[in-house]
């Protein structure tokens, strides 16, 4: 009997009804002859009020109280779903992530899944039920403590479980009909794709696109599990992530993030073992740095710009501050108003002149380049926070042509 593991994320039961009609899709797969593995998010904005309310009571970060207190959200939608879907005559059976088996590192609000047992979910599938598993969620064997994977850390549930149960397909359902050319927020005519490869899903995703969380790519690539995008308030198809694609675009899509900060630390000496004196601090406080660009030495002194989620300045500039002085280094500023742009494409491995293009569109826009950083199908640039929207579309029109052909009736 084949297997499939569906994710629900918050717009998809954000309240009564939508958690019914998320039942009645359940129910439907289920009856068509599936065993149904479903994991859900919490409910609408549940986790963001949970974070405002905890920011009204404490002052001080609680990690491992934040933690027992956002994985609140995804229980209630899971036992929600289970009722909606034994109302309709199947049953069915909520798990948290620790009672799912779900394994995590102890780091609270970004643990990473390590293992999954899924001995109890096994069992639910075995005696004919719908298996519902809170997402976003896990328990540490080390501390044993409930811990939080991160925003969007349900798809990786999703995706995990896949992989551990041999699932046949991962489907992911959001608000959006699947992966665009670029976000249709910004540029109207933005192309859903139909299918994308697991290399360039993850660094689409790397790169800002918000459709799915970077770690549940890596485990739909590791073990080969298709993952399908679609919108929860639709039956079409979305896009499919997978090994190969039919057609290798130059060009699959363009993202943007604009969740980054740029830190830089001045008149720093330009002698071996400076820069490990302060990107291993940064490594051990946690700090995700993503861009680095050293400048050209003057008279021994160089600056060193990096790039931070903005959730993480505080502990980056504390690190930083720290690290100048011991260096003698000329002291560290940020700059919160900056955001990246990115092109992806495998086709990018054998086609030439694309980075100049896009360095040439960008200034005929006006929009200058603090930072550039590449990978063999992704070339990311640092611009201005005021210029994404423009840079988005420039290079959405300047580049149409490098893309895969819209589907039929895309438009």
């Amino acid at each position: 009997m084949p297997l499939i593991v569906q994710k629900y994320g918050g717009t998809s039961v954000a309240d009564a009804d939508r958690i019914r009609d998320v039942a009645k899709r359940v129910v439907d797969t289920f009856r068509a002859g599936n065993e149904v593995v479903v994991v859900v998010s919490a409910m609408g904005r549940t986790t963001d009020d949970l974070i405002d309310l905890a920011k009204r009571v404490a002052d001080r970060d609680h990690p491992r109280e934040m933690d027992m207190l956002l994985t609140a959200g995804e229980r209630v939608s899971m036992a929600l779903c289970a009722m909606a879907i034994e109302d309709r005559g199947v049953p069915a059976m909520s798990l948290t992530g620790s009672q799912a088996g779900i394994l995590t590192t102890a780091t609270h609000g970004q643990a990473e899944i390590v293992e999954i047992s899924g001995d109890r979910v096994r069992a639910g599938l075995d005696s004919g039920k719908v298996v519902i598993v809170a997402g976003f969620q896990g328990v540490s064997p080390d501390s044993r403590d409930v811990t939080t994977l991160g925003r969007g850390g349900s798809d990786a549930t999703a995706a995990a479980l896949a992989a551990v149960l041999g699932a046949d397909v991962c489907e992911i359902y959001t608000d959006v009909d699947g992966v665009f050319t670029a976000d249709p927020r910004i540029v109207p005519d933005a192309r859903k794709i139909d299918e994308i490869s697991y290399q360039e899903m993850l660094e689409m995703s790397v790169a800002g696109s918000g459709v799915l969380m970077g770690r549940s790519v890596e485990f739909g690539r590791r073990y080969n599990i298709p993952i399908h995008v679609r919108s929860s308030f639709t039956t079409d198809m979305g896009t499919w992530v997978k090994e190969e694609t039919m057609e290798e675009a130059i060009i699959r899509g363009i993202a943007h993030d604009t969740s980054e900060a740029k830190v830089t630390v001045h008149g720093v000496p330009d002698k071996p073992g400076v820069a490990a004196t302060l990107f291993e601090p940064l490594a051990r406080a946690g700090v995700n740095v993503d861009m680095i660009v050293q400048n050209v030495s003057r008279d021994g002194i160089t600056d060193i710009s990096f790039t931070v989620p903005k959730s993480s300045i505080a502990s980056a500039l504390d690190v930083a501050g720290s690290v100048s002085t011991d260096v003698g280094a000329g002291g560290v500023d940020v700059d919160e108003d900056i955001a990246k742009v990115s092109l992806v494409g495998a086709g990018m491995k054998s086609e030439s002149g694309i980075a100049a293009k896009m360095f040439r569109i960008l200034s005929d826009h006006g929009i200058n380049i603090e930072m550039i950083s590449t990978s063999p199908i992704r070339i990311s640039c640092i611009v201005a926070g005021g210029d994404i929207e423009k840079a988005v579309r420039s290079l959405h029109d300047g580049f149409q042509t490098a893309m895969a052909p819209a589907s039929e009736g895309d438009g």
